[in-house]
């Protein structure tokens, strides 16, 4: 399966002016879990990234690099219940500056929130992605086979710990655990190996420290930012013929968060040449829509 990150960007974005921490999407009591970049957030809301920006080399060819431009919109049915719509598109540039390009896979997630606990800034959600094989193009390596993902996504404040830790109270954790199963044993280009992702966010809120511990007089710009560390892995563990390494990126950098928007932009660092070669990045322009038009679009259907 085609190592894949979740990627947005658009700095016009920040013509619509700066507001106060958005108050509809994953907030938890104090705790505002910003919508993560690299690795999907344990929210259930209505939002949308778009566009969606990322660059970065592919592979053990450092002259191959893939730029990638995608979207995704999260639509509540119920309070607890969502479905999202996502795809990318992606030009592939190779060494003789030969180019490929074209759409991948679409990709419809349903995710239910299990657990939603304030008092100890906590939260669970459990949902399956289905990759809708042979929607995108060949050429651009979107595969053939559909394919089935099981995940459970979990988000953890620190705004429980005592005073004596009250510094560390605006760190926060965010991840998920996925098992991508293809529906087709076998395609054109062998068998199709089962993987095991897994990501993980780690955050210090600046928002949470000036409001909930204690307000440093920073500019009203620094204390909307989210410096944050991600990282993001995948495995075959299943008929992967044998061999196979982890791949994966460690991708540091900032969100900056308003009322009805957040942008956001990391560095991407691959863990190995499988996994890519050289500095990429990643720009993020994530939308609240449940903030934005709370009585229309924002709602849930039922």
């Amino acid at each position: 399966m085609r190592h894949q990150i979740s990627l947005a960007g658009s700095a016009a974005v920040l013509a619509l002016g700066f507001a106060t921490p958005a108050a509809a999407h994953a907030v938890l009591g104090n705790r505002f879990f910003p919508a993560t970049i690299a690795t999907d957030d344990p929210g259930v809301a209505d939002e949308l990234s778009l566009p969606v920006v990322s660059s970065f080399r592919t592979g053990d060819d450092p002259a191959l690099r893939e730029l990638d431009a995608a979207g995704e919109w999260s639509k509540r049915l119920t309070n607890d219940l969502g479905v999202s719509f996502g795809d990318a598109w992606t030009r592939l540039k190779g060494p003789d500056g030969e180019t490929a390009q074209g759409f991948q896979n679409l990709e419809t997630t349903l995710k239910y929130q299990l657990v939603r606990d304030p008092a100890h800034e906590a939260i669970l959600a459990a949902g399956v992605s289905y990759e809708w094989g042979a929607s995108g193009a060949r050429r651009v390596g979107a595969e053939r086979a559909s394919t089935v993902t099981p995940t459970v996504y979990f988000g953890k404040g620190a705004g429980d710990l005592p005073e004596p830790l009250a510094w560390a109270r605006p760190l926060a954790v965010t991840g998920l655990v996925g098992y991508a199963i293809p529906t087709k044993a076998h395609s054109d280009e062998g068998r199709n190996p089962q993987v095991l992702s897994w990501g993980l966010a780690v955050e210090y809120s600046l928002p949470y420290l000036a409001a909930h511990v204690k307000d440093l007089g920073l500019p009203a710009f620094l204390n909307q930012l989210t410096p944050l560390v991600e990282l993001s892995f995948e495995r075959p563990v299943a008929h992967g013929g044998g061999g196979e390494r982890t791949t994966g990126t460690v991708n540091p950098g900032v969100i900056w968060s308003g009322r009805h928007f957040q942008v956001g932009a990391e560095a991407t660092l691959p863990i190995n040449r499988e996994s890519g070669r050289g500095t990429g990045f990643i720009l993020q322009a994530h939308i609240f829509l449940d903030d934005l038009f709370p009585r229309s679009i924002g709602r849930p259907i039922w």
